[in-house]
């Protein structure tokens, strides 16, 4: 909600600010069970809530003709889709442990997990280690030996100096992700970097879910959630299973 609302109070500002949300296309375990299915609920309640919130930010600032919702707040997943290959798949047994990569073998294509432990400040410093990114890992006892010691926590956060921004930490992720680098990525915050991320998010989306085996450009998905001008937030058309 934080995110939410800090992007409401630079609408109210007139700036433009742009969030990017990467998460797993589902919480860890079988994304049929009830546990998770409760999970993605209640994480498409957040979403709506996040959406609808900056929906009326755009409309009480007079933006709804011009700025959407998704302007500023993105969701995005992680996926690999391959070509077929001409050559057979591996033998694998019918084991439960041995389903998920007969299928990956068959569709050819899976989720990528995402669990991250760095975090890129303005590409001038990275952090690196062992804690969880968060609140609970930063402020708890998994950090408390950084805390405690300066020296340690020096160690783990490293300073760049790249005069060439295709060297930068953040520049180096975009590739990774999107498969291009474009001259917008230096700038993230802007509209036209959001919409090229978009345009390219939404195609890998695309290629992931379709019949077809294709290559994708980079990782980066759309998460497969659709959302209008007022914030509402629902499946995908095509793909109410996924």
């Amino acid at each position: 909600m934080e995110l939410a609302l800090k992007i409401c109070s630079k609408i109210s500002a007139y700036e433009h600010f742009c969030v990017y949300i990467v998460i797993p296309m589902w919480p860890e375990g079988v994304p049929s069970s009830a546990a998770v299915q409760e999970i993605l609920f209640w994480q498409g309640q957040t979403m709506s809530m996040m959406y609808q919130i900056i929906g009326q930010a755009i409309n009480k600032a007079g933006l709804a003709d011009t700025h959407h919702p998704q302007d500023y707040l993105n969701f995005y997943c992680l996926g690999k889709c391959e070509s077929s290959s001409t050559e057979s798949p591996l033998q694998t047994c019918n084991s439960s442990e041995n389903r998920a990569l007969g299928l990956a073998q068959k569709y050819c294509r899976f989720m990528m997990y995402v669990h991250a432990k760095g975090m890129i400040v303005d590409d001038e410093y990275v952090l690196m280690g062992s804690a969880n990114i968060n609140q609970r890992s930063l402020d708890g006892s998994t950090f408390k030996g950084y805390r405690d010691c300066h020296g340690r926590l020096s160690a783990n956060i490293h300073m760049v100096r790249e005069e060439d921004s295709s060297l930068q930490p953040g520049m180096s992720l975009w590739a990774e992700h999107l498969g291009v680098l474009e001259d917008c990525f230096c700038q993230p915050e802007t509209l036209e970097c959001m919409r090229k991320v978009n345009s390219i998010a939404k195609t890998n989306w695309q290629i992931y879910a379709a019949e077809e085996h294709k290559e994708m450009t980079g990782h980066l998905m759309q998460y497969p959630i659709q959302v209008n001008k007022d914030g509402k937030v629902t499946t995908l058309l095509s793909r109410r299973r996924w």
